[in-house]
């Protein structure tokens, strides 16, 4: 057995408890005089109640009034209302410490106990004391009405407990039926008559006694007292007697009761314990103790298996056994077990059937009720665990006619372990935690197999055919028992219970206050936290998780969006899920099915599927509405439907700007009529180039300025000027020069600089701007203090308003589809919207308001009407432009956008642009470098030739990226257009057109050859390593051009490693062996042969001087072979005659002429034939084993000894 913890509080000593009988709250009275009011299932403090003075011993809930009772030690008891916050009225009458209170449960009644020795019975309607029950010669420690019978118990510190019949004043209370007994009761009141008397005596204990309580049921009294005992006492109609006595308290018994749902006893001590006896057997069952507190009150809930108990530093809530039932699922049938007999529940016919009993007899009852089943349908078996023995299973094989009957009596095979779960069709796995290991079993109970686990593992769950999902402390694994291999591993909080979907794909994993789904190999999707417990889950249909907690059933989404679908009453254990039903367990083992709206969640799903024709079927069909779910709409992205459900006109605006339509929020802004709303309003439009929709929104709230600025980009100068009228009439000085600068308009700038007497700025403009009559004018009023104009600088700059790019109307704008939802919710609300403005396709408002012509306007005027041009009617209303006002007439009403223009602007998709299509199915790096893509260039470098340092190739990148475009200046203002270059190549697909060819590189060959020869090896070096550089960035048409190509980087390499050799010889003037070496590398490089004929005059040469005459013949020698010129000849022919002379060298070299061998290119040094080396994969330079991992020092970009595909240089290599 074990205590299962609910709620815990710290807190100062708690002396009295309270259970509420329907709600989740528990009242806790403290030694320190505070009343607390708890919600046990939140673990949230609701509230506290202090006007005690001093500590509150006793407090009870009413049973169905929102009231609550307290005693304290100030001799007061106090009735609350709970709802109110506060103290409804006092009852004073004791004349010490009130121990306990307690309301009855039918009659408006309050039973109180006290240290005066007395039980006071008191009327709280009528607020006044209607019985003492006096008797005890101590303090009376507890007094409680009887559940059921006319009955109050009562425990004194004078050792007895007391039971009293209160039967007369019930009958006294209830109104007598006739005169004559209501003169009997008057005479009984007249002479003193008795209300209470005392039925029983109990004495047996040896201290005193502080605590007595009835059975709900069964006439039965415990108590418990300081003599440490607890003790049974039985009564019937004429007598009382002691039944048994409880032994075990370590000190004094603080309180006993009988569980309201199971046979048992529960008392705690001052020994720090709670003691759980057996009521029938009269036996200990478990002790629970704590180290520091003391327990001193015990209250049972009415009508739930919950128990709380009041200690030194606070209370705990709990409950001594599991309630949820064990059950397993198998396609249409569920097993459970109920009154210790298997069951089936039939889905398809919605009933129960007993299959067989299993409780073996004299089992202990109390929470040994099983803890998991598990069923194989192919064998019948069924497989129960429990925690008895410390963790026990039991295998049943189900007879075929046990279907039918349930009456079979068969001894199940048992066994040890913690849990059990069947992983095949007759093969179940049992946890063996002392070895951490799995044992694997067949039918006969018989160990086939046994596995050590890969974690610690408390518990094992089913996760498929020869799977475990295996639990540890702060993690889960999917555990193969055959390979013995993990499949998936997550870290989470402690589970609880796993719960597969239908196809295996998916699983929950439920914790106490979180869900964790993940799919099959335990990839986290998503986490949820609840703050009230989580009861038990099951995935629907359409793959949505719907689980309970004690007071919801919810949902959650993959993407963990989740929502409540429907209230309980009582927590429901969830077993099934067939399309709105949920079929469900409860406490009980009842089978519930529940009807749920599943349309909420169903909606969310298709809209995070993007199934957009069931999110219209539903919209049109459903009533989906509330802020929850336009919240939700909004937060998801598609304003656009939840605009469809909204009537709130200010919703409606915010929704219709997020969505862009434009038509609906000019409607809201009309009827809203704010502001704020008209400039949100504008904005907008603004953003999408609806014109005339900014200038109804400007006039709507008279922004001058902004108008101005509108009618200037948009080229309205007409309008433009009559702002500066009206500007003028309104004697807005800056608004009319702002105008008359935006206009162009000098002469006006002038004469509104001469009206506010800033002549030497007028002077100046008209100057500089070449009016010099205005300017002569001027300087006669300035007298003598004309401005000198700054002499010796450029020509003044002219403020000239720029020429607008478009005249009038809307911003052009691309003709586009309507939005996924929009014509779909147009047809849904109803289909005249667009009647509505066909009419208007070929009128554009904005044009038609015309500002009156402001010559005429005399100053003092007050109205400026907005006059119809000519064709249209002239409407009887006064409006328009006013100093104070600015009405618009009816005939401008808003202004409706072209029926040819979508209502809701939705952006078209762009076009592909054409560097896109270069590069769709292209692996040739230059078309990627071409189109601006360097990064997928450089990765297919790196793919085909190794290349991994790409600073060589950077300014290539930028001259074939700019080369294959070209550039246009639109305007001033605008930015610079890029055009691509393209070309058609033989399979007519475009293509850029390069800057680099292989005919260039050729021409490049030869300035290199031409540089050689003449000895400018620093200038060869450097063509040859840009034509090496260049060669990964051409495309060639032919695969014969490829081939050419790829000889070409042959040759190149070879003088670069040869011209690399040689300027390396030339550094080295101290060290002349080195030397020597590095002249006969560069003759082994294949060379054009009048450059080998050179590196071998050359190194003839340098070893001659050496004196190592036998290398420099050998030289010679190789030079006669080339047929040279007659003075090189007779050169050679005349070194060889000296080495046959003296036939020696003078120094050993690292050189052996007569095997074959290649240069290392980074360390120079020959690596001869069988010798390991590895290669440069682009340019396939040779080198020493060390030097693999290095970027190659010949064409300086690829990495020596990288894997690559190779050159990739033209479109027919890939056909």
């Amino acid at each position: 057995m074990k205590m299962l913890t609910k709620f815990e509080t710290k807190s100062n000593r708690v002396k009295g408890l309270s259970f509420h009988s329907k709600r989740p709250w528990i009242l806790a009275s403290l030694h320190s005089g505070v009343i607390q009011l708890w919600d046990y299932r939140m673990g949230t403090l609701i509230d506290r109640f202090d006007e005690h003075d001093g500590p509150v011993r006793g407090v009870h809930f009413h049973k169905s009034q929102p009231l609550f009772v307290s005693g304290g030690d100030d001799y007061k008891i106090k009735v609350w209302n709970y709802k109110l916050h506060r103290c409804l009225f006092t009852l004073l009458g004791h004349l010490d410490y009130i121990r306990t209170v307690q309301f009855h449960h039918e009659y408006p009644w309050i039973v109180s106990a006290s240290d005066d020795q007395t039980i006071r019975i008191w009327n709280w309607q009528s607020r006044t004391c209607i019985s003492v029950l006096t008797g005890h010669n101590h303090y009376v420690m507890c007094a409680l009405f009887h559940p059921k019978d006319d009955l109050v118990v009562s425990a004194s510190l004078d050792q007895t407990v007391r039971v009293w019949d209160i039967s007369a004043l019930r009958k006294k209370t209830v109104s007598p039926a006739d005169d004559i007994l209501r003169l009997g009761q008057m005479n009984t009141d007249f002479f003193g008559g008795v209300d209470a008397v005392v039925k029983y005596v109990l004495e047996g204990h040896d201290r005193g006694v502080n605590w007595a309580s009835f059975h709900p049921t069964l006439p039965l009294i415990v108590s418990g007292a300081d003599d440490r005992q607890v003790k049974i006492w039985r009564m019937n109609d004429t007598k009382a007697w002691e039944v048994d006595t409880l032994r075990g308290h370590m000190n004094n018994v603080s309180c006993v009761l009988f569980h309201a749902k199971q046979d048992i006893i529960v008392s705690n001590s001052e020994d720090k314990s709670i003691r759980v006896w057996d009521a029938t057997k009269r036996t200990g069952l478990q002790t629970f103790r704590r180290e520091h507190d003391r327990f001193w009150i015990l209250t049972c809930h009415p009508e739930m298996n919950l128990l709380a108990a009041g200690h030194d530093s606070g209370m705990i809530v709990f409950k001594l056994e599991r309630e949820r039932p064990a059950f397993s699922l198998s396609q249409d049938s569920l097993f459970f077990i109920k009154d210790r007999f298997l069951r089936l529940f039939d889905y398809p016919t919605q009933k129960e059937t007993q299959i067989v009993p299993i409780r073996r007899p004299g089992s202990v009852s109390l929470n040994q009720s099983p803890k998991t089943l598990s069923y194989s349908p192919t064998e019948n078996a069924v497989l129960i665990c429990s925690e008895s023995d410390g963790g026990s299973y039991e295998l049943y094989i189900v007879p075929k006619d046990s279907f039918t009957r349930g009456d079979t009596v068969q001894e199940p095979r048992r066994g040890t372990g913690s849990s059990a779960v069947f992983i095949a069709r007759n093969r179940f796995a049992v946890l063996e935690k002392s070895t951490n290991s799995v044992l694997v079993k067949n039918l006969k109970n018989e160990t086939v197999k046994k596995s050590v686990l890969p974690v610690p593992t408390d518990s094992i769950f089913y996760a498929g055919k020869g799977n475990l999902l295996c639990r540890g402390e702060d993690r889960v694994v999917i555990f193969d028992l055959q390979q013995r291999v993990i499949l998936g591993d997550l870290q989470c909080s402690f589970v609880r219970y796993v719960v597969w979907s239908n196809d295996m794909e998916s699983v929950a994993l439920l914790s106490k206050h979180s869900i964790i789904i993940a799919d099959k190999k335990l990839s986290h999707k998503c986490t949820l936290h609840e703050t009230i417990r989580v009861k038990s889950g099951a995935w629907d249909d359409n793959g949505v998780f719907i689980y309970t907690t004690l007071t919801h059933i919810k949902y959650c989404l993959p993407n963990g969006d989740n929502g409540i679908v429907k209230t309980l009453d009582v927590p429901l254990y969830i077993t099934k899920i067939i399309r709105n039903t949920v079929f469900c367990l409860d406490r009980d083992g009842k089978n519930r099915a529940v009807v749920i709206d599943s349309t909420e969640y169903v909606f969310k799903l298709s809209l995070l599927k993007k199934r957009y024709d069931h999110v219209m079927g539903m919209i049109r069909n459903s009533e989906l509405c509330g802020q929850a779910m336009i919240a939700y709409l909004q937060q998801k992205g598609f304003p656009e439907v939840a605009l469809h459900f909204v009537k709130d006109e200010r919703t409606r605006f915010n929704l219709a700007l997020e969505s862009g339509n434009i038509q609906i929020a000019v409607a809201s802004a009309k009827e809203i009529d704010e502001k704020d709303h008209w400039y949100r309003l504008g904005v907008e439009a603004l953003r999408q180039g609806n014109s005339g929709i900014v200038e109804y929104a400007y006039q709507r709230t008279k922004n001058f300025e902004r108008l101005s600025f509108l009618y200037l980009i948009t080229g309205n100068l007409d309008k433009l000027s009559k702002m500066m009228r009206i500007a003028e009439v309104k004697n807005d000085v800056m608004g009319q020069f702002h105008n008359a600068l935006y206009l162009g308009d000098v002469k006006e700038r002038i004469k509104i600089l001469e009206n506010v007497g800033h002549f030497p700025l007028a002077y100046v403009t008209a100057k500089t701007h070449g009016l010099m009559d205005l300017a002569e004018e001027i300087s006669v009023k300035l007298g003598g203090n004309v401005p000198e104009l700054p002499s010796g600088k450029k020509g003044p700059s002219l403020l000239v308003p720029p020429t607008p790019v478009l005249c009038g109307g809307d911003w052009p704008l691309l003709r586009v589809m309507k939005g996924i939802f929009e014509g779909g919710l147009d047809n849904a609300a109803g289909g005249g919207t667009q009647e509505e403005y066909e009419d208007a396709a070929d009128a554009d408002w904005g044009d038609g308001l015309v500002i009156a012509d402001v010559d005429d306007v005399q100053s003092g005027v007050n109205d400026i009407s907005i006059v119809p041009e000519e064709g249209e009617e002239a409407h009887d209303e006064e409006g328009g432009w006013g100093l104070e006002d600015l009405e618009l007439p009816e005939s401008s009403d808003t202004p409706k956008t072209n029926a040819t223009r979508s209502t809701v602007f939705v952006a078209p998709p762009p076009g592909t642009p054409a560097t896109q299509l270069w590069v769709q199915k292209s692996s040739l790096a230059a078309e990627h470098v071409a189109a601006g893509n360097f990064d997928t260039a450089m990765r297919l470098l790196t793919r085909q030739l190794g290349i991994k340092n790409f600073t060589p190739l950077k300014p290539l990148f930028m001259d074939l990226h700019t080369g294959s475009h070209s550039f246009l200046r639109a305007f001033s203002s605008a930015p610079v257009i890029s055009l691509p270059i393209e070309t058609t190549n033989e399979s007519t697909t475009t293509a850029p057109a390069l800057i680099f060819t292989f005919s260039q590189l050729e021409e490049k060959l030869k300035s290199g050859y031409k540089a050689t020869t003449t000895g400018k090896f620093t200038e060869a070096l450097r063509i040859f390593l840009t034509i090496l550089h260049t060669i990964p960035l051409i495309v060639v048409e032919s695969r014969r051009e490829v081939d050419e190509v790829k000889e070409l980087i042959i040759i190149v390499k070879e003088y670069v490693l040869g011209l690399q050799l040689e300027l390396k010889r030339r550094e080295l003037k101290d060290n002349p062996i080195r030397q020597q070496e590095l002249a006969a590398y560069f003759t082994h490089c294949n060379l054009q042969l009048p450059h080998l004929r050179l590196a071998l005059i050359n190194a003839m040469t340098v070893c001659y001087k050496a004196g190592n005459f036998i290398t420099a013949s050998n030289f010679a020698r190789r030079l006669l072979e080339t047929n040279p010129a007659e003075n090189q000849g007779q050169k050679a022919r005349s070194v060889m005659q000296v080495a046959e002379k003296n036939p020696k060298d003078s120094c050993e070299l690292d050189y052996d002429f007569r095997n074959p061998f290649v240069v290392c290119g980074a360390t120079y040094v020959p690596i001869y034939r069988g010798q390991k080396d590895v290669a440069c994969p682009y340019c396939s330079s040779r080198f020493v084993v060390g030097e693999e991992g290095k970027v190659c020092a010949v064409c300086d970009l690829a990495v020596v000894g990288s894997d690559a595909s190779g050159l990739l240089c033209s479109p027919a290599q890939i056909r």
